[in-house]
């Protein structure tokens, strides 16, 4: 393999063309897997070396648009880093702008306070742990700590065709993991203005609606799929995400490194016309200014419509949405038909409430998004049906004014989506919640107030071509540009259908349905996360219940003795029982019904035969504990009464080894007075994916 140069600032053109090694032809066709050189005017966009770059106005851009995502100096920020001209541009910025005065804004390491600039390593080339060490030493040089987080591949390294996906996905969950080890909230990512234009012929080629193509949003936050706690529900605010780059251009990222004498690193496998990314930042390297600046114009006007747009949904969500604490929600439908919405907007509502719900992010399209749209417009509504993961059905005793939605436990969900363990990675919550909640609410703040009217916006209807074609009309781009786009658009959308590799993506990773009898083991005391939608945990207490009604504490208090070691001899619990969890299914309210009525249980009887050995008093204990039992079991039917039977399937509940009821938490049954089970709706992802601004 080639080997990586480190080149001077005052490195000539002529010397630098002798000091690159020769890159094999075969290699560049591998993205990640070729040599990185190190250079410092390797790109035709650069500047010219002796060209003066006014640095006060990169600088005071970049200090106003972090006022617009509501952040200060003082707050603890990462920076993501690979070394190229964006990202040292980005660190460039953020040293300026954390610490203007460098002596009074040190740690004891002398780097700047509160500054990290993290480092993934893929680990997809032996290459790869110099050339993370080589950017740590750039960005050390800066006056920013470091830390290079090393990618973990258990099922070894992606293939091609998934590489660069799964190599982002890594890279992001390396980014969330370091910000929460590190207790910052905040993360900063280089992303300009040409990466929007390439994602927006991307999607534009991908039959993307208006907003899809106003792009990457100016903040927004990511969760993690793993909690960071095992015997407590923290509260997850994930990672706010921050793009303060996307008002300036690749040339830019070249001067400012230029002006700040930083030097960088070139992949050139993005040279390489295997992916459609690459293809399209050829196209538009290669194109006139005028080109570049119409359809810079016509993002930034799909970015209003997008504004528009997350307004009145969240207008809707408030006035005709009511979300329970069991994980359905009720949609009154009345109110949404009072006025007129346009169908942009109350197609982007649904999605929104389904994936809450349903807490899966796939994309709603096509004729699901067309029999939601006219599900909820039409008055009443009669039919059940299931879609995008939710159960939805007219909401009992509504007569049709209202739609019920609810998870479907039966529809296929992605393998992360069904019963897993949370892992204990971390002790601590990462940076103050208190101070991300303010960044937001002050970046929210600034977002409201650029809030377009109705007679503001465009393109509220339509395909990619009709929104061209109105920018057009609308004198937003010029003849020649309007015929350039939809070329390569529709040479995008050729290479699109011949390429299968995003295909057999998903079946090569599979799916399984969330109500298959598979169940998971959960010890006293940890917490299980159900379905990403409920955190499960259960115990055995010494105190009596809280939610014990007057009759059932009588009996708490005459079966406390023998509880005062945890372990409930008289029904068999004790700290080593296997206790599992799975979704309510039908026979649960059966078997409610029956231990309501009856003053004894089979299942008690095995129980007691098995365990207590003829003890004289064993008897009398049983019976006590079967009570408190029946009573339990006589006031969960009345709460289970008041939950619509479709979202009942929802519910978390604990089983013995051998598949007993012994909890259904969110409706407080349990079958021992000293057993101390809870169910938290508490999704992992929020309504609406969080904050995010397209401001």
């Amino acid at each position: 393999m080639a080997r990586a140069v480190i080149l001077p600032s005052q490195t000539s053109t002529q010397t630098l063309l002798f000091a690159i090694p020769r890159i094999p032809l075969t290699i560049w066709k591998l993205p990640f897997m070729s040599r990185q050189v190190l250079c410092k005017c390797s790109s035709a966009q650069a500047a010219p070396a002796a060209a003066v770059v006014d640095m006060a106005k990169y600088k005071e851009a970049f200090a106003r648009r972090m006022a617009m995502a509501g952040l200060k100096p003082h707050h603890r920020l990462a920076i993501g880093v690979s070394g190229g001209p964006d990202s040292m541009a980005l660190c460039v910025l953020s040293a300026h702008w954390k610490a203007q005065d460098f002596s009074e804004k040190c740690d004891n390491g002398g780097f700047i306070d509160g500054l990290l600039a993290i480092i993934v390593d893929h680990g997809l080339r032996p290459e790869s742990k110099e050339e993370a060490n080589t950017v740590s030493n750039r960005v050390s040089k800066m006056g920013i700590r470091s830390c290079i987080a090393c990618c973990d591949w258990p099922d070894g390294h992606p293939k091609q065709g998934h590489l660069q996906e799964a190599a982002r996905d890594m890279r992001y969950e390396m980014f969330q993991n370091i910000c929460i080890q590190n207790r910052i909230g905040v993360l900063l990512i280089a992303h300009h203005a040409d990466d929007q234009a390439e994602l927006f012929v991307l999607r534009l080629s991908r039959n993307s609606s208006v907003l899809g193509l106003a792009g990457m949003p100016f903040t927004s936050q990511i969760f993690s799929t793993h909690t960071h706690s095992c015997t407590e529900v923290s509260r997850n605010h994930g990672i706010l995400v921050v793009r303060p780059l996307l008002d300036l251009v690749k040339e830019d990222m070249y001067k400012i490194c230029e002006g700040s004498n930083q030097v960088w690193v070139e992949d050139p496998t993005n040279q390489s016309q295997l992916y459609a990314r690459n293809r399209i930042r050829l196209f538009l390297k290669d194109s006139t200014c005028a080109f570049r600046s119409e359809l810079q114009a016509v993002i930034a006007a799909c970015r209003k419509m997008r504004r528009y747009v997350d307004h009145i949904c969240s207008n809707l969500i408030s006035q005709a949405v009511t979300f329970t604490d069991l994980g359905y929600a009720v949609i009154d439908l009345e109110i949404l038909n009072q006025s007129e919405i346009e169908d942009i907007c109350m197609t982007k509502f649904i999605a929104l409430v389904l994936k809450f719900i349903s807490q899966r992010n796939r994309p709603i399209r096509g004729s699901t998004s067309k029999l939601l749209l006219n599900y909820v417009r039409t008055l009443p509504c009669k039919t059940s049906f299931t879609a995008a993961g939710c159960y939805i059905s007219p909401a009992p005793g509504s007569r049709g004014m209202k739609a019920l939605v609810c998870v479907s436990v039966d529809s296929p969900l992605p393998l992360k989506m069904g019963l897993s363990r949370l892992h204990f990675q971390v002790e601590q919550e990462h940076s103050t919640p208190d101070e991300i909640e303010q960044i937001i609410s002050d970046s929210k703040s600034y977002a409201d107030s650029l809030v377009p009217n109705k007679s503001d916006v465009h393109f509220l209807e339509g395909n990619p071509e009709s929104i061209l074609t109105g920018a057009r009309k609308l004198g937003m781009i010029s003849e020649s540009t309007h015929t350039n786009i939809l070329l390569l658009h529709q040479e995008e959308i050729k290479n699109f259908k011949s390429s299968k590799v995003a295909a057999d993506y998903k079946s090569e990773h599979g799916v399984k349905s969330a109500s298959t009898s598979r169940s998971e083991q959960l010890q006293p005391g940890q917490i299980c996360c159900f379905m990403d939608r409920f955190f499960v945990m259960w115990n055995l207490s010494e105190e009596d219940t809280d939610d014990a009604t007057s009759e059932e504490a009588n009996l708490d208090r005459v079966l406390e003795a023998e509880s005062r070691s945890c372990c409930c001899r008289s029904c068999g619990f004790g700290h080593d029982t296997v206790v599992e969890v799975r979704n309510m299914i039908e026979p649960d309210w059966l078997y409610l019904a029956n231990l309501s009525k009856c003053q004894t249980s089979e299942n008690f009887q095995e129980q007691r035969h098995s365990l207590d050995n003829g003890l004289e008093q064993t008897e009398e204990k049983t019976n006590k504990c079967l009570d408190y039992a029946r009573l339990s079991a006589q006031r969960a039917l009345v709460s289970l009464r008041s939950i619509p039977l479709a979202a009942r399937r929802g519910l978390p509940v604990l089983v013995n080894g051998e598949g007993l009821l012994l909890s259904i938490p969110s409706i407080g049954f349990k079958h021992c007075p000293r057993l101390a089970t809870s169910a938290t709706f508490k999704p992992k992802v929020p309504l609406g994916g969080g904050h995010t601004s397209f401001i």
